[in-house]
């Protein structure tokens, strides 16, 4: 059998691992998201230790999203024109310095709620371009044939990192406390800048001009406006990060007020959703076949929402973890979807400028992360969480049955 042949009918994981480039930018992702993850989990509990605020907690973890809504368009029209992957690597090179920076403040006894919170803004800064970036670039190296199972790889792995990094968080921020933490996290972005420093792919680029980043974003908004799948994704998009994932920005406040959780069962309790999420990825990621269907991603973020309105009802921690467990599968459909169907609906030249446009509405979670911690210093957690799924439950069906609705 020739090669080519023998290549086309090799397991599709198998050939996304097989590949040099998808290997790099699959493990710069693996390490940034987990990293991430570690600075949210022991960022909010310090918040939440020093001003006892679940509201001044939201608004550490607001800092980090609120430039993905300001600025997420204009990153996704900026990686068709510049260099994709030296944008990457400044982003890389500024992160690690920040949380440098972080580390130092807390060896020294320095550390303030006001420096996580501009650290986790530059933070926000730099994670903006990786949707349009990154995983513009992992879907192009691994190439159309293959491009659901690598976001479901890519997003399973997010998933991972999800769970793993604030389970590492909560155990560094007990046992060593947040200076360590970030200064682990420091370390992993520097690897990730090498890591960058090796792929090639091959892309097209443009002279830069303010003018016509605008005209972009605006074509881009005309295609999204035109496209009921691309509706349907915005729609997902929105209501899972303002209604559904703004949930963990409280989740220190449930687990202190209803199970007495120590940091690293906090940790343990906001594992539960990515573990689930885990499983249901490597089941989307072995598959031969895909789902790209915008009722299946609404499906899943319905059935995540309305695993959070049950949430208040578990009397334990441990079965409010195997919930957000189920929930997980929910989370991994989304996922996995959420980039697959804006790339494959978008037409090539335009498709940075709509994963920009996604980066966007990700970019609302902020309002939802801050009416969460309002609701939950109001009426407490257990009636802030449901009463936000309720919103966004409304919102996948309403909303997405008027975004598939041709014409």
């Amino acid at each position: 059998m020739p090669r080519d042949a023998a290549e086309a009918h090799r397991h599709p994981l198998l050939r996304l691992i097989g590949n040099p480039d998808v290997r790099r930018l699959w493990a710069v992702g693996a390490l940034a998201n987990a990293m991430r993850w570690v600075e949210i989990l022991v960022a909010s509990v310090f918040t939440f230790e020093v001003t006892g605020s679940a509201f001044a907690t939201s608004l550490v973890v607001m800092a980090r999203s609120l430039p993905m809504l300001l600025a997420g368009a204009f990153t996704g029209a900026i990686a068709e024109v510049l260099d994709r992957r030296r944008l990457l690597m400044c982003g890389q090179a500024a992160t690690a310095f920040s949380t440098a920076a972080i580390a130092a403040l807390a060896f020294a006894g320095a550390l303030e709620v006001w420096h996580l919170a501009l650290a986790a803004l530059l933070a926000g800064l730099v994670w903006t371009g990786e949707m349009a970036s990154r995983r513009r670039m992992l879907t192009e190296a691994a190439g159309e044939a293959d491009l659901v199972q690598a976001m479901a790889l890519d997003t399973t792995t997010a998933h991972t990192t999800r769970m793993a990094g604030p389970l590492l968080g909560g155990v560094l921020y007990q046992w060593l406390g947040i200076g360590p933490a970030f200064a682990l996290a420091s370390g992993c972005y520097v690897l990730t800048f090498l890591m960058l420093s090796g792929v090639r792919l091959p892309q097209a680029r443009r002279v830069l001009r303010p003018r016509q980043v605008l005209l972009d974003v605006a074509e881009g908004v005309a295609l999204v406006r035109r496209l009921p799948v691309l509706r349907a994704v915005v729609v997902a998009t929105v209501a899972m990060n303002v209604f559904a994932f703004s949930f963990a920005s409280v989740l220190p406040a449930l687990g202190t007020l209803a199970y007495a959780a120590t940091p690293a069962q906090i940790g343990l309790l906001s594992a539960g959703e990515p573990a689930g999420a885990l499983l249901g990825g490597l089941f989307l990621a072995t598959r031969r076949g895909a789902w790209l269907s915008p009722l299946v991603l609404l499906g899943g973020c319905g059935f995540f929402l309305a695993v959070l309105l049950a949430l208040p009802l578990m009397p334990v921690l441990g079965l409010a973890v195997g919930l957000l467990m189920l929930g997980g599968l929910g989370t991994a459909v989304f996922g996995a979807l959420q980039t697959a169907l804006a790339v494959t609906a978008a037409p090539p030249e335009a498709r940075s400028r709509v994963l920009g446009l996604v980066t966007t509405c990700i970019g609302t979670g902020p309002f939802g992360v801050l009416l969460t911690g309002a609701l939950a210093d109001a009426l407490g957690p257990q009636a802030g969480i449901p009463i936000m799924a309720a919103l966004g439950l409304a919102l996948v069906l309403g909303g997405g049955a008027v975004a598939l609705r041709r014409g």
